[in-house]
């Protein structure tokens, strides 16, 4: 057909001269149109019936009419329809079902029904006017998609009545759609953590995949080749026996499943329970699980079958059995061993084996137990402490030095100085009655032990004697008092009053008596 359809009088035009015997080229210069122009309006005049001259009582509108009369549409074929509701289910529940082995199967019960590539036509055209979720995108048991949902959800204080808002956990499978949903104080980690739990355990089993997005409890660094799972969530799919796989950033179709969850969450589940008041995070939970359960057994559009519906046929035995365990939630973290052999975590100090001083390691810290870890490998376990103390030391991780002086104990102390003489035996016993704990005096007594080997035992007596006297009960001062020698002086009298002087010129107490 032309591009732009021609004035009557060219139309006409174009029948004379082709009655004149000129040819379309010839025709197409001289009225100033395309050769194909003109051969279209010569086969279409030839194809009515109209020719030059004109018949009498053509007049331009019955030419126009006949030249350019809609076509007749063929006449309708009522070809049989598939029952595509009962194939898709097929298509995504059975493995090695394709498209084309379900068009045979059809075709054989309608030998007159449409060839493949017609029958392929229809049924995506079909399935792209069904409900996303009954779209069954996915094998079953294949994928569990998890978010947050955008709206959230508020608890009253039933004391003060003020609003806290609680964070709405959403979990969808990919083949039923079946959802699982939680309210959570926070999207920390243990909230996380503990929101997967329970939908598993809701579903009775695990799927294969586990699609979040990239929230930042679950991955650490969002990438779009390689994201960085949470190493405390990579562990808790170890141990329920799924894997993880992050939604890409920008590709909503990757969570398309959850999306429409989160929407019918919110819709459905969220929407309705405006208007009511929960004064704890339970109240609103048991609410929540009852419109999620009404939500699960709603039909689809046009469906005469629900998501539980789905899931009962084809999910749930898809699924992976749960652990017979319950995950232990634990806590990881990076930290350098400062050159004390100890690692920090939570204002507490840990001990590792004295050769990874200044080394990086990965903490692991459970409800009971600290493990350190070098790459894979456990250096060291320690009971989590939650008392007073701040250092936890295994003897076995200190150097040979070290651990000489952690043999040492009061009584030894005691034993060491009293054998040495009396006066360092009652300097040792007077310097551990000094100290708040016996172990602060450790460290000074030891000294006493390097400076007998230095000096010999009579020389520290000596010094630990002046020590005492003066009352400068430290390692210190005796260290001091051998170094100035003054061990090897006469210790002053016991009052502390010197002895009198004897001098010509020195008058003494008497002669202020004989004045008197």
């Amino acid at each position: 057909m032309p591009g732009k359809r021609l004035p009557m009088r060219k139309i006409t035009e174009v029948l004379r001269l082709d009655a004149a015997g000129m040819s379309a080229r010839q025709i197409a210069t001289s009225i100033g149109v395309s050769k194909t122009t003109v051969s279209d309006y010569l086969a279409r005049a030839k194809k009515v019936g109209i020719s030059w001259p004109l018949e009498e009582g053509l007049d331009d509108e019955v030419i126009e009419a006949r030249l350019f009369c809609a076509p007749v549409p063929p006449a309708v074929v009522n070809r049989p329809v598939p029952d595509w509701p009962r194939l898709h289910k097929e298509l995504k529940s059975r493995r090695h079902v394709t498209l084309r082995l379900l068009w045979l199967e059809w075709r054989e019960v309608h030998p007159d029904g449409w060839g493949y590539s017609q029958f392929c036509f229809r049924y995506k055209q079909w399935s792209n006017t069904q409900d996303v979720v009954m779209r069954l995108s996915y094998k079953p048991g294949e994928r569990m998609f998890v978010d947050y949902a955008g709206d959230k959800a508020n608890v009253s204080d039933p004391d003060t009545g003020e609003a806290r808002e609680a964070e709405v956990f959403v979990a969808a499978l990919g083949c039923s759609g079946m959802l699982f949903c939680e309210a959570t104080w926070s999207q920390n980690l243990p909230s996380w953590l503990g929101s997967h739990e329970h939908a598993w355990e809701s579903f009775g089993g695990v799927s294969e995949l586990t699609v979040p997005d990239n929230l930042r409890a679950g991955v650490s660094r969002a990438c779009y080749y390689d994201p960085e799972i949470n190493p405390s969530y990579a562990e808790l799919a170890q141990h329920y026996g799924t894997v993880v796989l992050p939604a890409r950033a920008k590709h909503p179709r990757d969570k398309a499943m959850v999306e429409a969850g989160v929407q019918s969450v919110e819709r459905w589940v969220l929407a309705p329970l405006r208007h009511r008041t929960f004064f704890s995070l339970a109240d609103l939970n048991a609410a929540i699980n009852e419109r999620v359960a009404w939500l699960n057994t709603r039909e689809f559009r046009g469906h005469q079958s629900s998501r539980h519906d789905l899931f009962v046929d084809l999910e749930r035995p898809a699924l992976r059995p749960l652990p017979a365990t319950r995950y232990e939630f634990a806590t990881w973290k990076k930290v350098t061993a400062n050159i004390d052999y100890h690692i920090e975590y939570e204002r507490r100090y840990y001990s590792v084996p004295y050769q990874l001083v200044r080394q990086r390691l990965d903490v692991r810290a459970s409800a009971g137990v600290i493990e350190i870890f070098k790459g894979t490998r456990r250096v060291a376990s320690h009971a989590h402490e939650y008392g007073s103390r701040l250092y936890v030391t295994d003897p076995e991780h200190m150097p040979a030095s070290h651990r000489a002086h952690l043999e040492w104990t009061p009584t030894k102390l005691r034993q060491w100085a009293r054998g040495s003489s009396g006066a360092t035996g009652d300097f040792v016993e007077a310097l551990l009655s000094s100290r708040p704990h016996p172990e602060h005096a450790y460290r000074a007594c030891l000294g006493l032990m390097s400076l007998a080997r230095r000096y010999g035992d009579d020389r520290l007596a000596a010094a630990c004697a002046r020590a005492l006297l003066v009352g400068a009960i430290s390692y210190t001062s005796v260290k001091s008092i051998l170094a100035e020698g003054l061990d090897r002086l006469a210790l002053p009298d016991a009052t502390g009053v010197p002895a009198p002087s004897t001098h010509e010129n020195l008058r003494g107490a008497g002669y202020f008596s004989e004045e008197a």
